[in-house]
């Protein structure tokens, strides 16, 4: 298994690295382009469909390899997941192309993810099976009133949470390398080797579209790769365990860490701001970065680390949670990564720069302590 990932590692990052300007070049052609406005850092037209790249890499080599694979190397299961995996995000490519071309509405486009999750669940029969009791032994099966629409709203969720973070170059792309990363080695830690193979098929892709995507980019990936990447995401992360409980659930959610308290700062300001929800605006974690006076690169590079340190939580979390200590070490971790993300939101001002509950506190805290000191 580790010398077909590697080969098809190899193999899906050099056919992005030749694709990449042939879709650049197709992107042109159709008419698939960003136009700079107040909203966008970019100030010059560029083309869209990046994710075209990446999508044809992936979808290629792993039809190149699947007859390479022995046979009692598959397990049902195994099938049925590169089936949906191929088959759903397919789906989800043609509809961000046509998005990058034509800027469908948004309840088409969510009709169109829901279909895709339907895809998944009813069609390769994919879905959320068990869940545990929280510091307990127990495990029960979950109804299929529950499982099903648990299943597709985590799959529409993630598919567009990788969107929302899409905003300077090379950030989308690096943050979901960086997760996809961190499922290939927990998937490699617990056996999972079929969810090893598609990791490194598709993180090869998106390396190779990285060379022309970071900083200053070329060429964009357009929703056609953002919710391709969200939609592989969401499956990879889900499938990457044999069962997913209340303790193993955290992984996926850490495992997106950037997009999902970016998207849950974002609600929370424009509530705090009296702002209808789904209205753009620039106070996402980087433009508030970019605010703090960080250039384009480091910002980027920054978000790189916050995503790389909840992929290395995400992991730790899972090797824990085959211990006795799991939903102990779980605990801690929500509490400790709560916590951190508050004082980072205050720090940078995402929410709002004139409240700081946690920093005031911390500050009126330190001056009573340097009181009591002065009075003894």
């Amino acid at each position: 298994m580790v010398g077909i990932g590697i080969t098809g590692f190899v193999l899906s990052l050099a056919l992005a690295l030749v694709l990449t300007p042939l879709v650049k070049k197709f992107a042109f052609l159709v008419g698939a382009i960003d136009k700079p406005n107040h909203r966008k850092v970019h100030t010059r037209i560029m083309p869209r469909l990046g994710g075209l790249s990446f999508y044809a890499s992936f979808t290629v080599i792993i039809l190149l390899l699947l007859p390479l694979i022995p046979e009692h190397w598959f397990s049902a299961h195994d099938k049925r997941l590169i089936g949906a995996l191929l088959t759903g995000g397919s789906l989800i490519v043609l509809l961000g192309a046509l998005d990058d071309r034509f800027q469908l509405s948004a309840k088409l486009k969510l009709l169109v993810q829901i279909a895709a999750a339907c895809v998944v669940v009813f069609g390769f029969d994919i879905r959320m099976d068990f869940v545990n009791i929280p510091f307990g032994a127990a495990s029960q099966s979950l109804t299929d009133w529950i499982s099903i629409p648990l299943t597709i709203f985590w799959i529409v969720g993630v598919t567009n949470a990788i969107n929302l973070i899409d905003g300077l170059d090379g950030l989308a792309a690096g943050v979901s390398g960086i997760a996809i990363s961190s499922i290939m080695v927990m998937s490699a830690l617990m056996g999972q080797g079929t969810v090893v193979i598609l990791c490194a098929v598709l993180l090869g892709g998106i390396i190779g579209f990285l060379f022309f995507n970071f900083h200053p980019a070329k060429i964009f990936m357009g929703d056609s790769g953002a919710l391709f990447l969200g939609f592989a995401l969401a499956m990879l992360s889900m499938l990457g365990f044999k069962q997913i409980t209340v303790v193993s659930f955290v992984t996926p959610l850490l495992l997106i860490g950037v997009p999902l308290s970016d998207t849950f700062f974002a609600i929370i300001r424009r509530r705090v701001q009296k702002k209808p929800i789904f209205e753009p605006d620039k106070g996402h974690l980087h433009h508030c970065l970019q605010q703090l006076g960080f250039s384009h690169r480091k910002t980027v590079l920054i978000i790189y680390g916050v995503a790389a340190f909840f992929g290395a939580c995400a992991v730790l979390q899972s090797v824990f949670s085959n211990s006795g200590v799991g939903n102990w070490m779980t605990f801690v971790v929500i509490c400790v990564l709560l916590v951190l993300l508050q004082i980072g939101a205050e720090l940078i001002g995402i929410v709002d720069k004139s409240k700081r509950p946690i920093l005031n506190f911390l500050a009126r805290m330190r001056v009573k302590e340097t009181a009591g000191t002065r009075s003894k």
